[in-house]
């Protein structure tokens, strides 16, 4: 088993998460040592399907993010399903009927990135920054991986698209290109959370559409929208999800082709507009990116 200071050394190196094996590889880690070496496991008063780690001294007693246990695996699924991920990938259109299969892929790909968020998490505040941008490289690399082993050439690049009438250029930094003999058939884009970032995506979508005279679509992937609030030893689950603000760009602007979620809020489940707009991954993964190209 490894130690704290080990998994921490570990998740700090981006380099060693160039393929879903080393994805695995670490998760298979972490969820092993949070089994045994945890100081506790905290509920969350106000939604108790969410619970916080909390390390011992060797993490400083830090707490976590908000981890929603409907969700992450415990290490015998885990290990279980890792054997034929790839293989699932492969071949992730034959599943398209199954709704076991489907939720354990969005499953799987929670818990392996919430293994980063929560390892992360065993930093000193000084590191909040650098652990954040950590958490969001990876998470975007391991979607481009996994679209990969489905069968898609993926890029993640800036163009310069020209602005009509002027010498100049705007630059679109995408996270996610699926491209057909070189030419970007549907952009999308990867983050932890819609939070400060939600604005942008609409906006790239009817802005990059005009400069370029297409209609790409544009989808959205976010791993979850929630943070830890309150005090020990009422911790509770806050919402970043920006509701007004969605539905202000979708009915006022445009609508985005896609977007998923791998934990929906219950809000998302509830409300007519965002039911309509908004999904699990698997269905991006399964279903909806057939039609985008």
């Amino acid at each position: 088993m490894k130690t704290l200071w080990e998994i921490m050394s570990w998740v700090s190196d981006k380099n060693r998460f160039l393929r879903i094996e080393n994805y695995m590889e670490f998760a298979k880690y972490y969820l092993e040592f949070i089994e045994k070496e945890l100081q506790a496991e905290i509920v969350a008063q106000n939604e108790t399907n969410y619970r916080f780690f909390q390390y011992k001294r060797d993490g400083e007693y830090n707490i976590t993010r908000p981890v929603n246990g409907d969700l992450f695996f415990h290490l015998p699924d885990y290990e279980h399903l890792s054997t034929n991920f790839m293989n699932t990938l492969e071949n992730i259109r034959d599943i398209k009927e199954n709704g076991i299969e489907r939720g354990n892929i969005n499953r799987f790909i929670y818990t392996t990135q919430q293994t980063i968020g929560c390892a992360l998490d065993a930093f000193p505040a000084s590191k909040t920054n650098t652990s954040r941008k950590v958490n969001g490289d990876l998470f975007e690399r391991l979607i481009q991986l996994t679209m990969k082993q489905m069968g898609f050439s993926i890029d993640s690049e800036t163009l310069n698209v020209p602005v009509p009438h002027t010498e100049e250029k705007m630059k679109y930094q995408n996270d996610i290109e699926i491209k057909i003999n070189g030419d970007i058939v549907a952009i999308g884009s990867v983050k932890t959370s819609s939070k400060d970032r939600i604005d942008k995506i609409f906006l790239d979508k009817i802005m990059y559409n005009q400069l370029t005279n297409t209609n790409t679509p544009h989808f959205a992937i976010f791993l979850h929208d929630v943070q830890r609030v309150g005090k020990e030893p009422n911790y509770r689950v806050g919402q970043t999800f920006l509701t007004g603000h969605f539905k202000a760009y979708t009915i006022g602007l445009n609508t985005l082709d896609g977007v998923y979620y791998c934990d929906l809020r219950p809000i998302m489940k509830t409300d007519t507009l965002l039911k309509e707009h908004i999904k699990s991954l698997d269905y991006l993964l399964c279903e909806d990116v057939w039609n985008y190209i």
